[in-house]
């Protein structure tokens, strides 16, 4: 018997006197089995699991990770690794903050390159838990100690890292895009799909339109290559959702470029997918919320060509909706044409007001906190030229903090640009809040 596993079991058999606590005692208050308790404590053809020694340190007191030092022993020796005890060891070092027991242990594991593959399903479980930020440092370790370009286990660790950075932060989301665009076809199916949206989606808030389309071709081309399969339950939603997707996100990149008549034409296709069979319940539903979404983006389209009739029409149905992210898009969208082709839409917002006010504290995910920042400048614009100008800066002084907040350099660079242009009308104090905001950005830089 080993030295260490022996002062492993040496401080348990102490902690046993110490409480006056007996085999079977032992056996009930933990609920282990009392002959599989007797054979671990005597390290005979039985190695102690982490759960096992868990149980034991709640038995007497201790704090998560008692021991855990001690226990690297039943999981590696001069031979070989043991999975079985290696895996959740490192999982539960992650999940207690044992950092120190993580690097020597991870340093043995890669004398062998090989070894690398007993880190990823760590990585994973940690992942599954929600443990991001413990999962990271794992999934950064495959990235740099797997030489095969093609593996799918790098691919996937390249997928979670992209995943785990997504935040408000643009600056972050770009160089996660990057980082992670080279594998994106080496996932498995099932993960490709989802993979290939959130791209979409991550460049539709960084506003890069040629890499939205090119994503959505991507998808729309896997998707139709799966239905010809009869493929239809691939990933976390049924294929005719990302194959709508794909059609949805084109129309809103031609929509983005002002190529409205064009636009209309993939609307009008996912308006009725119907046809994609087999649907099923989980396929009927999504062919029912793509209805909802067609007839919400006719109305911005009909807005953006400039159609002021529509707007009274446009805004009951986002009422009726009653969902603040719609809302929001919706609002973005009429103040945009409104500034473009000079509507009046004071009764309209108004109407919104209580929404309006809400945005602030309701949306902090990828997607509607870019569209809260261009919310707010097309507000700003929108109240300049009505010659509202002190709610016109205090618009712009409001995209300006939450363009500093996602780091969006070109939407700051634009909220100066407003200021500066209507910088007469501002406050002594709206200057200076304006002052100390661009100063800490530079700063930053």
């Amino acid at each position: 018997m080993r030295v260490v596993n022996r002062s492993l079991r040496v401080e348990i058999e102490d902690q046993m006197k110490l409480h006056g606590y007996n085999l079977n005692q032992v056996a009930e208050l933990t609920g282990i089995n009392v002959g599989n308790l007797s054979m671990a404590l005597n390290g005979v053809s039985r190695a102690m699991t982490i759960r096992q020694l868990d149980a034991l340190a709640r038995v007497f007191g201790k704090v998560p990770g008692w021991l855990y030092e001690l226990y690297t022993e039943e999981c590696i020796s001069e031979e070989k690794l043991s999975r079985p005890r290696l895996i959740p060891y490192l999982v539960r070092c992650a999940e207690v903050g044992r950092n120190d027991c993580i690097e020597p242990v991870i340093s043995k594991i890669l004398d062998n390159a090989k070894n690398v593959s007993v880190i990823f399903p760590v990585a994973e479980k940690l992942f599954q838990k929600g443990k991001y930020k413990e999962s990271t440092r794992f999934y950064q370790l495959v990235v740099d100690n797997v030489k095969d370009s093609f593996s799918e286990m790098l691919a996937m660790s390249h997928y979670r890292l992209f995943l785990i950075a997504q935040g408000t932060d643009a600056e972050k989301n770009w160089k996660s895009v990057i980082q992670f665009h080279p594998f994106r076809n080496r996932l498995p199916e099932n993960y490709r799909l989802d993979a290939l949206l959130k791209l979409a989606k991550v460049c539709f808030t960084l506003q890069k339109w040629n890499d939205v389309e090119q994503y959505a071709d991507e998808l729309s081309e896997l998707s139709s290559i799966l239905h010809e399969l009869k493929i239809t339950d691939a990933a976390e939603h049924h294929l005719v959702y990302y194959f709508g997707m794909s059609l949805l996100i084109k129309g809103v990149v031609l929509e983005k470029k002002g190529l409205y008549e064009e636009a209309k034409k993939y609307v009008h296709n996912y308006a009725d997918l119907g046809w994609f069979e087999p649907l099923g319940e989980s396929g009927l539903k999504e062919v029912e919320k793509f209805k909802v979404w067609a007839k919400a983006n006719l109305y911005t389209l009909e807005v953006l060509t400039g159609n002021d009739c529509i707007v009274n029409e446009y805004a009951d149905y986002l009422k009726s909706l009653d969902r603040l992210n719609e809302i929001l898009s919706g609002l973005s969208t009429i103040l945009k044409a409104a500034n473009k082709h000079n509507f009046c839409i004071d009764q309209v917002l108004l109407r919104f007001n209580d929404s309006i006010n809400r945005f602030d504290s309701f949306f902090n995910d990828l997607i509607n906190s870019g569209r809260h920042l261009w919310f707010r400048l097309e507000k700003a614009v929108y109240e300049f030229n009505k010659g509202r100008y002190k709610k016109g800066i205090e618009e712009t002084l409001y995209g300006l903090t939450l363009a500093k907040e996602m780091n969006r350099f070109e939407d700051f660079a634009r909220c100066v640009s407003l200021f500066e242009k209507h910088r007469r009308y501002a406050s002594e104090q709206q200057i200076e809040q304006y002052q100390s905001t661009v100063i800490k950005e530079k700063e930053g830089w």
